[in-house]
């Protein structure tokens, strides 16, 4: 793994951990959080190819779709 693709998952599952704190829902494990915060960013490379976004806010916004459900 790349050093921005690592950064981009990385602050990808400090958004999740602050989305989690704020709502005052009980953290999922580690494990899960990772594999949460590496398909967001998948999903936002993908969406920033078809729209031509900016990538951190589609992660943002990926990553309260994810928490949502």
């Amino acid at each position: 793994m790349g050093f921005i693709r690592h950064q981009e998952e990385s602050l990808a599952m400090r958004y999740l951990l602050w989305q989690y704190q704020k709502k005052q829902i009980s953290t999922p494990p580690n494990e899960y959080l990772e594999k949460q915060a590496a398909q967001i960013v998948n999903d936002a490379h993908r969406i920033a190819r078809e729209r031509g976004s900016n990538l951190i806010s589609i992660i943002k916004e990926l990553a309260k779709d994810i928490k949502k459900s």
